[in-house]
């Protein structure tokens, strides 16, 4: 058997051929699953200044277990200004700023006295020998003005982006949202959920599609059905190209060696590659770009096909669009609870289901008996990751560790 390609070959086949996106500056708050285009610094020290980390009171650690005179009520907000001496204290609130003098706080649990009723003039009764430095929070222990908060090729998950509005940042540079045209062929394609005829079969690999690339912080400017009529696929990629919007094509269906591959036909005189990939399922494969030079992936048409290719082809493109610095996903090695029979020299990705009810150790089965035959559109809704098993190998063994790909 021979393969123009291995997968990991063809993948940085299609890299190689990719640029990011120009970067944008965006409101910290629309940067949502944006990828930073360079190093995000901050504005401002975190924490802003020397604060509480807890309710209770601020006062010198070197006057030991006397008691103290509260002699200032500070809050969260407050702007400052008293000055401790010995024997005073101030009731302080978490987060409010370290009074001159203070270099410890006494959690109000360590006091005799009830917190609520506590003002100023109070005297409090300590517990305990306060230790300078307990529950004080220092200006800049987490971050200093300047530091790098990020790096480039980050997404903007909720975290992240809280972490660069702390920072004091307003805006930030990134790589917008890659837009994508997705385009099934086949005259046995009906739009989901209409009259089916002889021969005919819902479509599928749009809804799929979509889906995956927005979890991939894509946008999707249309999904298509377009037939085997090659002047039809012609004028659709030509409205696409005048159009001008999208950054990335993809088509599913109609790339192998049968007698009506539509997009083979019309793609391959212009230049777009299409050839077998050593891997199953998802032998057939395109790659190249449209003569507006936008990038176009032509993916096999069975919907199993389809979800691999994606995540080990397609996937990793629209991450490189976007600047990321990691383009695939995490590996887990888990062991197989059953065994399974593998393509000669192929890699094969096998859906997978995860068998969670040991925490200490999870195993993973194929998804449904039918194992990872490429029609098999049903067995997608039970597949929560790929294991991936190598070209070289004809079987996986009950208890084998295998490199598995969780998926969302």
């Amino acid at each position: 058997m021979s393969f123009a390609r291995t997968v990991d070959e063809h993948r940085e086949a299609a890299l190689a051929a990719i640029t990011p996106l120009a970067p944008v500056e965006l409101p910290v708050a629309a940067a949502l699953g944006r990828t930073t285009a360079t190093a995000v610094r901050a504005r401002v020290d975190i924490p802003a200044f020397d604060n509480s980390a807890m309710d209770g009171y601020a006062l010198r650690a070197v006057d030991g277990d006397m008691p103290r005179t509260v002699v200032a009520d500070i809050a969260a907000g407050a702007s400052g200004g008293a000055v401790l001496v010995e024997g005073e204290a101030a009731r302080i609130m978490t987060g409010a700023p370290l009074p001159a003098g203070a270099d410890a706080i006494v959690p109000h649990e360590r006091t005799a006295e009830t917190f609520r009723e506590v003002g100023v003039g109070s005297t409090v009764h300590l517990a305990s020998v306060p230790e300078a430095g307990a529950h004080v929070r220092r200006r800049a222990d987490d971050v200093a003005a300047g530091d790098v908060v990020l790096e480039a090729g980050v997404r903007l998950g909720p975290r992240q982006r809280a972490a660069v509005a702390a920072a004091g940042a307003a805006s930030v540079l990134v790589r917008p949202a890659p837009r994508v045209v997705v385009i099934s062929s086949g005259d046995e394609l009906v739009a989901p959920g209409q009259p089916i005829g002889p021969g005919q079969i819902p479509e599928s690999n749009g809804i799929l599609l979509d889906g995956a690339i927005r979890e991939a912080d894509g946008e999707v400017l249309a999904t298509e059905i377009v037939d085997d009529t090659p002047a039809h696929l012609r004028a659709l990629l030509e409205r696409i190209e005048t159009d001008g919007a999208a950054d990335l094509v993809i088509l599913t269906g109609g790339a192998s060696v049968g007698a009506y591959e539509v997009v083979r036909d019309v793609l391959e005189p212009t230049g777009v590659e299409f050839l077998p990939v050593a891997m199953q399922p998802g032998k057939p494969q395109g790659f190249g770009a449209l003569a507006s030079g936008i990038p176009v992936f032509c993916l096999p048409g069975n919907p199993v096909s389809v979800a691999v290719s994606f995540e080990v082809f397609v996937r990793p493109v629209l991450l490189r669009l976007q600047g990321r610095s990691d383009v695939t996903r995490p590996v887990l090695q888990l062991p197989a609870a059953v065994g399974w029979r593998t393509p000669p020299e192929r890699e094969q990705y096998m859906p997978v289901a995860v068998d969670r009810s040991d925490p200490a150790r999870w195993t993973v089965r194929p998804a449904t008996a039918g194992g990872s035959g490429s029609h098999r559109a049903g067995a997608l809704a039970h597949a929560e990751g790929w294991a991936r098993v190598p070209a070289e190998k004809d079987r996986v063994d009950p208890g084998e560790l295998v490199d598995v790909m969780l998926v969302p």
